[in-house]
């Protein structure tokens, strides 16, 4: 039997004009102790099966059962921003860019938005920015004095084939130029030769590497051909110490989805049950709107209670679903749509 997800004891603060209570600031801290990691233990992952028509049925029922609007939907939208690893992942990031984003995390409504929801003293941020190590210096400078920590993608994000030696010092360097939080990429061929020990030895050298630094696992789970990989694979990636799980690079042809998601967080479940450790989960790729992330933290609070909501246990990767957020937003306090270029992002 799961055991009851006890509350969260952060402090916290009440927005004047919505029903929610959010962290303060929204992205301060952890509330639960770090995953060690365990040993391999191939017994377990051998047990591992996905029921995928189950997975299917419940992810098509929550979709007609949840529905939030008016000042919840806006309170549930809140909390997806302070949620938000807003992200630039593109050939073409500039130093500038980078700039425009963290300015960005660090203001992510606009003023009138912020009076009109009388959230002034929320101080909202989004929960991390999230970049290639060649631009975790700026990010690092332009976050200075802030709780918005860096995340570097390393590893040889995103195919995840370059030598172990020089992923792991990528890695190490990222975490040098005071990067708090690494998003790796698993290697899929593991996985879909069933070598969870190599798997395993990667990730668990990839979070020594990271030391300090909380470390992200990217599945790739467009990649991995079956919901039985992904689940395995979401097991031996926790069992190595991952601090979370995360879908995809945005770089798959198929990226973060709900039935990917189900079986995903069923294995956080799991690995809670058995070993008394919270895992964070992070879908990514393709969450470009409003209504999608929401159906992420109504599955997230379902399946895993209350936590969950929260930046320390649950991260969207995102770049435009901000821009969604605030048209939203702004269309609860107006009654009207905004254009699209009335919310920049960066």
């Amino acid at each position: 039997m799961a055991k009851p997800h006890p509350q969260m004891t952060t402090d916290s603060t009440p927005v004047a004009n919505l029903p929610v209570r959010l962290p303060v600031p929204a992205n301060k801290g952890h509330a639960h102790e770090r995953n060690p990691g365990t040993d391999l233990n191939l017994d377990w992952i051998d047990g591992i099966n996905v029921n995928l028509s189950a997975v299917e049925r419940r992810t098509s029922t929550l979709l007609g059962r949840r529905t939030v609007k008016k000042q919840w939907q806006a309170a549930w939208l809140l909390k997806a921003v302070a949620c938000m690893d807003l992200t630039t992942l593109s050939g073409d990031d500039t130093a500038g860019r980078v700039k425009r984003l963290c300015a960005k995390a660090r203001k992510p409504l606009r003023d009138d938005l912020v009076e009109g929801l009388g959230i002034e003293k929320l101080n909202l941020t989004t929960g991390a920015v999230c970049v290639y190590h060649e631009m975790v210096p700026t990010a690092v400078k332009e976050l200075q004095g802030t709780n918005i920590p860096v995340a570097a993608v390393a590893a040889g994000f995103p195919h995840g084939l370059s030598p172990l030696k020089q992923r792991l010092e990528e890695i190490r360097a990222s975490v040098a130029e005071g990067a708090k939080e690494i998003d790796i990429v698993i290697t899929r061929g593991h996985v879909l030769t069933g070598n969870w020990a190599a798997l395993y030895d990667e990730v668990k050298q990839m979070r020594e590497a990271c030391g300090e630094a909380h470390l992200k696992s990217i599945l790739a789970t467009g990649e991995l051909a079956t919901m039985r990989n992904v689940a395995k694979a979401s097991m031996v990636a926790m069992m190595a110490g991952s601090d979370f799980i995360k879908t995809s690079t945005g770089k798959e042809a198929v990226n973060a989805n709900l039935n990917v998601t189900m079986v995903m967080i069923r294995m956080i479940r799991e690995f809670e049950e058995q070993t008394g450790y919270k895992i964070g989960y992070k879908p990514a790729g393709g969450i470009a709107h409003a209504k999608d992330v929401m159906n992420y933290q109504f599955i997230m609070k379902e399946e895993l209670g209350n936590p969950w909501l929260q930046p320390d246990l649950f991260r969207v990767g995102a770049s435009s679903l901000l821009a969604d957020i605030e048209r939203q937003l702004e269309h609860y306090l107006t009654g009207r749509y905004s254009a699209n270029n009335r919310h920049p992002v960066g």
